[in-house]
């Protein structure tokens, strides 16, 4: 078969769930799919992130000039580069895109969040003008996909359910589950130094929680005021963030009871995953979770929310809650400090569990998936 990716995510210098999707499921595609041949189409905004690739591999280059520059690709020149290197399937694996005539057209949709009601989009993204139009953009060449795909992938049983919830007339055959996994640097730091090393250089003078800033990160404060006294005395919370977190981190840095560390380098993040006491996760929803495998594979005892495709997700392997629930974050806080049975169960399971999730794995699932949608 003769495949097409969009991987513009990976020439655009991005971040975030999309991206670390393709930069890992492309590779593992070509090392599974080795008897198919693949073409890659990039943009030239910025550098590409793939440095090489086998030779049944091709990389094409679309042009780039300003943000116009991708609703053109969006809609016209990237269909067309795809119909004069005649394709058997295309796979727009960032939420939308068109195939040419005659081109079997595949699409992973991560969440639900482009194609619920686009009041209900709006009333969730700030209100600056860029945001309102790149959200509105995003919702209907999102619906307009749904009518022209052969078929969809998703990353999680929950993602899909939510899927049909909003496009109850799309074919619930046609949608596959195809989960992400952790990448091939994940591991659990050990090494003594390195740790005293992050903690002296990001002020961390005590064990400490870790948490995402950019996921509820005001339950846990509020949580915080419900440990017992001792415990707030002998630990910290440090959040992570790729960029400017809710207000709730700030108050609890200025409080004493927190650390910040803005857009930690890779290695910076292994090591605080593993040496963190447990990861603290109260997300209000998520497609999938990637940060979760990362606790997991890290050795991280993960305390969540139950939303979501979380459940899924860690399986036996967190202590969950509701997102929006203090108190019973406490519990699971207090549960974990004070018990290293409870620690140590929750360790083990991690481990265990974040094994199941591999890209090969991933990628064997995604061709399986090609082959039926190619023949629909």
């Amino acid at each position: 078969m003769r495949i097409g990716i969009d991987i513009r995510y990976l020439s655009h210098a991005l971040v975030g769930g999309v991206h670390y999707y393709v930069k890992h499921l492309v590779p593992a595609l070509w090392e599974m799919g080795s008897d198919h041949e693949f073409v890659l189409y990039a943009d030239r905004k910025a550098a590409l992130e793939l440095e090489q690739w086998p030779r049944h591999v091709a990389v094409r280059y679309l042009d780039y000039r300003n943000g116009l520059s991708s609703v053109a690709n969006d809609l016209l020149l990237l269909r067309w580069a795809m119909a004069a290197d005649r394709l058997d399937l295309a796979h727009f694996p960032a939420n939308y895109g068109f195939a040419p005539p005659g081109v079997a057209g595949v699409v992973t949709l991560h969440d639900e969040i482009n194609i619920m009601p686009l009041p209900a989009i709006l009333g969730g993204h700030a209100k600056q003008p860029r945001t309102m139009a790149m959200m509105t953009y995003l919702h209907f060449v999102s619906r307009l996909t749904l009518r022209r795909a052969a078929g969809l992938l998703t990353v999680s049983q929950y993602a899909r359910q939510q899927i049909l919830r909003y496009t109850p007339r799309f074919p619930p055959e046609r949608i596959a589950v195809t989960y992400h996994a952790p990448p091939p640097d994940l591991r659990r730091i050990e090494a003594a130094s390195v740790h005293a090393a992050l903690r002296e250089r990001h002020g961390i003078t005590r064990p400490y929680l870790l948490a995402d800033g950019l996921k509820n990160p005001a339950v846990l404060v509020r949580a915080w005021q419900h440990l017992p006294a001792e415990l707030r005395a002998n630990y910290l919370l440090v959040f992570f963030a790729r960029r400017q977190p809710w207000p709730a981190v700030d108050t609890a840095v200025q409080a004493g009871f927190a650390r910040l560390l803005l857009r930690p380098p890779r290695d910076d993040l292994l090591t605080l995953f593993s040496g963190a006491e447990a990861f603290l996760f109260p997300s209000w929803i998520e497609g999938f979770g990637i940060p979760l495998l990362e606790a997991m594979s890290c050795g991280a005892p993960v305390i969540a929310s139950d939303r979501g495709a979380i459940p899924e997700v860690v399986a036996d392997a967190a202590l969950l809650a509701d997102a929006e629930d203090e108190v019973a974050f406490a519990q699971h806080i207090t549960s974990v400090l004070r018990d290293q049975a409870t620690a140590e169960r929750l360790r083990t399971r991690g481990y265990a569990r974040a094994a199941q999730f591999s890209w090969p794995q991933t990628a064997q699932q995604t061709l399986a998936a090609y082959e039926r949608m190619r023949n629909r």
